[in-house]
């Protein structure tokens, strides 16, 4: 997991959509893996979720501009 967090307002409409899925698919996997046994990093899903809503946030901007 990266430190700092990523600046997603500098980036375009389809990098947000390839980013976004991406990251729903790594959440899903961590998900997953989290049932079968204990998940190392227990911030990794909730850190992704919010990278998740904040990708959704900039691309709702670009819709209603």
């Amino acid at each position: 997991m990266k430190n700092k967090k990523e600046n997603f307002k500098d980036m375009k409409k389809d990098e947000l959509l390839k980013k976004l899925a991406i990251l729903r698919e790594n959440a899903r996997v961590i998900k997953f893996k989290a049932e079968g046994s204990k998940s190392k990093n227990v911030k990794e899903l909730s850190a992704l979720r919010k990278d998740v809503a904040r990708i959704l946030t900039e691309v709702n901007k670009s819709n209603n501009k």
